[in-house]
């Protein structure tokens, strides 16, 4: 049977109920040198002691299960592995911080982010790589605040997603009559919805079913998909949006109207650096709304479970698009009714990821940009198909990945659209659950890809699609001799 060591989580417990050893251990009934010595995981937890702490404290013996660290495992070691910082610590320390001190973790990683985002403003502004920074490091980027705060709890928001879904079955929100309940919730808070050309869901659901006449392209500009004026209570739509994005734009002002004090509340916790990055953030948390609005948990998990996660499938089932039923697919994180844990990323042809989130231990490295030999880019390759690929990655640990482009455009001729290709990630033991493992060899090595989490930090020696050379490690450089793999590491170092 494995032990379970619960230290770190059991002297929170405590010091959040202001409680000390002593008192903790009388109310166990152990003597204080145990509790001692399971706080500092020197003897594990046992079955009557866990089954006294849950109803001492109220709560349930899943709070001190073991938790997947491997995600911040890998944070830690990408930090430790900065050749500027010019230390060499052992993998097994990174290890050890993160399982026992997860806190202390989280902080160093914060602090190494502010140090390296001070090095790359200076670096801006200079105009080349100049000396550390001196003074107080600048405040994050609000996009990476954002991207941390969805990324931190696994891509799942628990309260949100309850209340969509209780709000979609008091609605009757269904297949079929999306639009016209939606565009019904929003004149119930004096919304006017006013889109000049519907899909055909949308018949007979236009505001007040007049037609002023107005062309929505000279009233909203151009790249403007959506506006609200608070003035007016009237929400316009562009006329090139196709009937699940209007659903998603009305969803995503319904989030606003319905649970403005969730969202802000939601928003606060995250202790953000400042207005743009908690406006960012409400943004972010206005679209997860309307995601599990129009495609409410159980409904959404129980037929992603029937169709062996086929996006296609499921795309054309609840008429959204391909990219808005992959990031649904991520949040499904549910206790007691979990789906398969994804990581959802969104890349373009030049290599910026501009979305990223995650249910699982994948770990996506902030230097040394991604891996060429991820399926991602042979996707943008090979436009509209699915990719399939089995990767491993440095720490042994193997995922299945599906991949395929999305594309948009203004819908007329000479105004330059936009390509992403979308990638839905899970680990290799969940696989079979997807439609896409039909006729793979899933225990079969040799079909795994090596892959890596960026070329500056990645571990692999010998690999001919290397960028650049791994921080941290000298190169073997020998005038007399050529490799087919650039950077080849010094075996020493």
């Amino acid at each position: 049977m494995q032990k379970t060591f619960v230290g770190t989580r059991l002297r929170e417990l405590r010091e959040e109920r202001a409680m000390s050893q002593v008192e903790l251990a009388r109310l166990l009934g152990i003597s204080p040198s145990y509790l001692n010595q399971i706080e500092h995981n020197s003897r594990p937890l046992t079955v009557p002691v866990l089954l006294r702490i849950t109803e001492a404290f109220g709560v349930d013996a899943g709070f001190f299960a073991a938790h997947d660290v491997t995600r911040l495992i890998a944070e830690v070691r990408e930090v430790l592995s900065d050749g500027t910082i010019g230390l060499q610590v052992p993998a097994t320390d990174a290890a050890q911080l993160a399982e026992q001190l997860p806190q202390t973790a989280h902080a160093l990683i914060t602090l190494h982010r502010r140090y390296r985002q001070a090095n790359e403003r200076l670096a801006a502004l200079t105009g080349a790589r100049g000396p550390e920074p001196a003074g107080p490091a600048p405040a994050p980027m609000p996009d990476e605040e954002v991207r941390d705060f969805f990324y931190q709890r696994q891509n799942y928001v628990g309260e949100l997603d309850e209340a969509a879904e209780r709000l979609a079955g008091e609605i009757g929100l269904t297949r079929g009559r999306v639009h016209a309940v939606l565009v019904e919730r929003l004149a119930y808070h004096g919304i006017r919805v006013h889109s000049r050309e519907p899909g055909p869901d949308l018949a007979g659901s236009r505001d007040d079913g007049r037609d002023d006449g107005r062309d929505l392209d000279r009233e909203l500009d151009v790249d403007v998909l959506h506006r609200f004026d608070p003035q007016t209570r009237v929400l316009t739509l562009s006329s090139h949006l196709r009937p699940g994005q209007r659903a998603f734009r009305m969803a995503l002002q319904l989030a606003f109207a319905e649970f403005d004090d969730l969202v802000t509340r939601l928003a606060d916790e995250g202790m953000l650096s400042g207005p743009p990055a908690r406006t960012l953030t409400r943004i972010g948390l206005a679209n997860y709304f309307a995601a599990a609005l129009i495609l409410p948990y159980n409904v959404f998990h129980t037929t992603s479970e029937r169709f062996r996660y086929d996006i296609e499938r499921l795309s054309e089932h609840f008429g959204m698009g391909f990219e808005t039923i992959c990031h649904r697919l991520s949040t499904l994180q549910r206790p007691r009714a979990r789906g398969v844990p994804f990581s959802f990323i969104r890349v373009d042809r030049a290599g910026n990821m501009s979305k990223r989130q995650s249910a699982t231990g994948f770990h996506f490295s902030r230097a040394g940009g991604t891996c060429p030999l991820w399926n991602v880019y042979e996707a943008l390759a090979a436009p509209g198909r699915i990719h399939t690929q089995i990767a491993t990655m440095p720490d042994g640990r193997s995922y299945f990945w599906i991949a395929r482009t999305v594309s948009r455009g203004y819908g007329r001729f000479g105004r330059p659209g936009k390509t992403f290709a979308i990638g839905l990630g899970c680990e290799l033991r969940h696989a079979s659950r997807l439609v896409y493992s039909t006729g793979l060899n899933l225990d079969d090595p040799a079909a795994a890809v090596p892959i890596g989490i960026g070329c500056k930090v990645c571990e692999r020696v010998g690999c001919a699609q290397r960028a650049f050379p791994q921080i941290g490690r000298s190169l073997a450089l020998d005038e007399n001799r050529g490799t087919f793999a650039p950077y080849p590491a010094d075996s020493n170092s």
